[in-house]
């Protein structure tokens, strides 16, 4: 693997600051029992909320599994670790509960993972 130039490194950390400051981040999220919800606060200020049993990975979770839900990568995404599951905040919004093949099978193939983009 080739060395990192410093104009290569430049440009990440250009997309890195531009995506802090234009993408979907999560600045917390729960589990909430009593909806069956896995709520999520933006940094922005909006909550986003969406049935637990939607996202790839939690569809059969308990409760106590659920609300072991972390904050990943800066707010971009949330985490369980028991249930080796991830979801991107972008992803979620979009309402892509999961990858294209989980969407069109739970959703079925009239899924358009296109329009979800």
């Amino acid at each position: 693997m080739g060395e990192l130039t410093q104009a290569q490194f430049d440009e990440a950390v250009r997309r890195g600051d531009r995506d802090l400051a234009i993408k979907p981040r999560a600045r917390a999220a729960r589990y909430d029992r009593s909806t069956g919800q896995v709520v999520i606060d933006l940094v922005s200020g909006a909550t986003f909320s969406f049935p637990a049993t939607l996202g790839q990975g939690l569809e059969k979770a308990t409760a106590e599994q659920l609300e072991a839900v972390e904050i990943a990568g800066a707010g971009f995404g949330l985490h369980w670790e028991e249930l080796d599951a991830d979801l991107t905040v972008e992803g979620l919004l979009a309402g892509r509960f999961g990858s294209a093949r989980y969407m069109a099978q739970r959703f079925g193939s009239n899924w358009d993972s296109e329009a979800a983009e």
